[in-house]
C-alpha cells in the first residue's frame, strides 16, 4: 500500500502528484499540515524528523523530501533517464530547483501571496523580486537554448520541479521581466493533463 502524507495545496506535495499522474502511480493521500493533521508531533517526526511534508510510506519503507520522492516514484521511467550523463542533466537542475531557485522567491512569496506580516520590508521586498526575477531568467536562458524543455526535447523530472515554480513565478503579483521562452514553456506545460490539474496554482 502507498501512502502520501501532505496537503494538497503544498507545491512540494504537488510534484509528488505531478509524478504520480505522469506515470499512472495508484496512492492514498492524507491531509497533513497546516491546517490539517499536524506535523510538529512526536508520531510524525518518527516520520520525518523535519516535521515537513510530503512523506512516502510503502510498508515498512519511509522516504521524505520531495525531489527523493520524485526520484524513487520516476525510477526506471523515461522521467528520470537510465543514461548516465542525461540522468545527471536532470538530477542537476532539480538540485538547483531545491537549493538556489527555492531561496530566491521565499521572502517575495511570503510577502505577496501568503501576506505574511513577518516579511513586509519594502527593501527586502524589493530584492527578494529582483532575486526570484533573475533565477526564472536562468531558466529563460535555458530554454532558449533547448527550444523546448528544460533539458532537450523529453519531458523529465526536471520539468515537473520546475514547471511548478515557473507557475508560482507567473501567478505572483509583481512587475515580471518579458521572458518569453518561459512563457512560452508554461504554455507547453499545460498540454499536459497533469500539469492542469497540479501545476496551475501558486
Amino acid at each position: 500500500m502507498r501512502r502520501i502524507l501532505g496537503k494538497a495545496s503544498s507545491i512540494n506535495v504537488r510534484k509528488v502528484l505531478w509524478t504520480c499522474a505522469e506515470l499512472n502511480i495508484n496512492y492514498t493521500r492524507e491531509d497533513y499540515g497546516s491546517g490539517f493533521q499536524p506535523v510538529d508531533t512526536d508520531e510524525f517526526r518518527t516520520l520525518n524528523p523535519n516535521a515537513m511534508v510530503p512523506v512516502l510510506i510503502e510498508n515498512d519503507f519511509v522516504l521524505w523530501e520531495s525531489n527523493s520522492i520524485c526520484r524513487y516514484l520516476a525510477r526506471g521511467s523515461d522521467l528520470l533517464p537510465s543514461e548516465p550523463q542525461a540522468r545527471a542533466k536532470v538530477e542537476q537542475w532539480m538540485d538547483w530547483q531545491a537549493t538556489e531557485l527555492n531561496n530566491s522567491w521565499r521572502y517575495a512569496f511570503m510577502a505577496l501571496v501568503r501576506k505574511s506580516p513577518a516579511h513586509q520590508d519594502a527593501q527586502l521586498l524589493a530584492a527578494g523580486i529582483a532575486n526570484w526575477n533573475q533565477h526564472i531568467g536562468i531558466i529563460d536562458q535555458q530554454l532558449a537554448k533547448t527550444g523546448a524543455l528544460i533539458t532537450g526535447d523529453d519531458f523529465t523530472l526536471a520539468d515537473i520541479v520546475l514547471g511548478l515554480s515557473v507557475s508560482r513565478w507567473l501567478m505572483a503579483p509583481f512587475d515580471k521581466p518579458e521572458l518569453t521562452h518561459v512563457v512560452a514553456y508554461e504554455k507547453r506545460l499545460s498540454e499536459r493533463p497533469a500539469f492542469l490539474q497540479y501545476g496551475k496554482q501558486p
